[in-house]
């Protein structure tokens, strides 16, 4: 079976992190340049919550919110939904599924996050996954 620690191997981006107290402004544009669509939020270097282009839209444009002015501790989700390294890819599309979410943080057994996977990077995966099994199966019947 293959895992949560699979998709993260393939992956070279790190983790991108903010701080509780800074603006909503400063997230989108963060989340802007490095062309993501969430953030982990930080208080004093632990992460304790998400900040996705969601909660932006629900808490910040739906309520006329002013986004330079509103940190981004108002709007972030949490506690945090994780999984393990150790959690399957399916057990990863389901909770993803089942919880209406987009983006997973993944913790270790000492619940630190050392990384984030996304619904894009669970489908990524799973496709890659079948083409290969495909491109075997079909030299194998090919071979006979």
């Amino acid at each position: 079976m293959k895992t949560a620690a699979d998709i993260l191997a393939g992956k070279t981006s790190g983790l991108l992190t903010i701080d509780a107290h800074a603006s909503v402004f400063e997230a989108a544009r963060q989340m802007i340049e490095a062309n993501v669509g969430s953030m982990l939020v930080t208080v004093e270097g632990e992460i304790t919550g998400i900040v996705t282009e969601r909660d932006y839209l629900r808490r910040v444009v739906l309520e006329e919110k002013s986004s330079r002015e509103t940190s981004v501790q108002e709007i972030m989700t949490s506690p945090l939904i994780v999984v393990t390294p150790e959690t399957t890819v399916e057990e990863c599309m389901s909770i993803i599924t089942e919880r209406r979410i987009r983006h997973l943080p993944v913790a270790d057994e000492g619940g630190e996050v050392v990384g984030l996977v996304s619904i894009g990077d669970v489908v990524k995966f799973n496709s890659t996954q079948q083409t290969a099994q495909i491109r075997y199966l079909t030299d194998y019947i090919n071979a006979r």
